[in-house]
C-alpha cells in the first residue's frame, strides 16, 4: 500500500512542535478517536518510548504496540507500530517544517512494512479511511497546540 501523508500548520516553533510529540503520552490526547486502554513503558520521550493501546473500531479487540525507533530533533520523529498479531507493521514519520512567516508545518506519513493478505486487497479502502483518520488527529493536534 502506497503511503498516507497529511499535513497541518501550527502558528508554534518547530523546537515547540517537537518538545510536544516527543512525548509519547501526549499522542493519545489527539488520538483517542482512534485508540484508548493507552499504556505506556521506556523511556518518556525519544528513542525507546513505547506504548500499547487498543484500537477503537466497531468490534474489534485489537491492541497494537508503537515504539519511537528514530527521533532528530527538532525536523523528525519516527515510531513503527504492530498489529493484527504481528502481521501488520506500520512506520509513521512526522516531519516539521519551519514556515516562511513563523509556526510549523506538521506532516504525518503512515507507510505500510508488512500487512495481512486481506488488507492488502482492500489497500484503496484502507487508505481512504487513513487518510481521513489521520487528517482528523492533526487537526485536533493542531488545536491542542494552538490552546497552550
Amino acid at each position: 500500500m502506497k503511503p498516507v501523508t497529511v499535513s497541518v500548520d501550527v502558528p508554534k516553533s518547530r523546537e515547540d512542535v517537537y518538545a510536544f510529540l516527543d512525548v509519547l503520552a501526549n499522542h493519545e490526547a489527539f488520538t483517542d478517536h482512534l485508540m484508548d486502554r493507552w499504556e505506556f513503558s521506556g523511556p518518556r520521550a525519544g528513542v525507546g518510548a513505547k506504548a500499547t493501546a487498543r484500537v477503537r473500531a466497531p468490534g474489534s479487540n485489537e491492541v497494537i504496540s508503537i515504539e519511537v525507533v528514530e527521533a532528530d530533533p527538532p525536523r523528525r520523529i519516527v515510531e513503527e507500530d504492530i498489529g493484527a498479531r504481528g502481521r501488520r507493521r506500520t512506520r509513521g514519520t512526522y516531519t516539521l517544517e519551519e514556515l516562511p512567516n513563523g509556526g510549523t508545518r506538521i506532516s504525518f506519513e503512515l507507510a505500510s512494512l508488512e500487512a495481512p493478505r486481506l488488507e492488502q486487497v482492500g489497500a484503496p479502502l484502507s487508505r481512504a479511511f487513513i487518510r481521513r483518520a489521520n487528517g482528523k488527529a492533526m487537526r485536533r493536534l493542531a488545536k491542542l497546540l494552538a490552546s497552550g
